[in-house]
């Protein structure tokens, strides 16, 4: 079942973390970029997001199309796509890879 309608955005379809809290992300229109949260200071219920080793266990959500943590925790595509727009890569062979879907 498709929840996204890529007509507004294209969705999250695979992410790999690539340095500390520095995410690199593709999108359904090919878009690959990366997003650096490394500056970030999370509290609340994004505190976890905090922790290097909770950050890494990011995952897809294909349903939402964006990305999410064990717990729930998730960030709205929108950003992450203006975000991954800006700065964008060419994944090597090599990390193309790893994006997790």
């Amino acid at each position: 079942m498709k929840i996204v309608d890529e007509s507004y955005l294209p969705a999250v379809v695979g992410v790999a973390v690539v340095g500390d809290r520095v995410l690199r992300l593709l999108f359904s229109d090919g878009t690959a970029g990366d997003v650096d949260f490394s500056g970030e200071r999370w509290t609340g219920v994004l505190s976890p997001l905090n922790d290097p080793a909770y950050f890494a266990e990011v995952t897809v959500d294909p349903e939402a199309g964006t990305i999410i943590w064990p717990g729930g925790i998730d960030l709205a595509p929108e950003p992450l796509y203006e975000q991954a727009k800006a700065i964008r890569s060419s994944p090597p062979d090599s990390l193309a890879g790893t994006l997790l879907a």
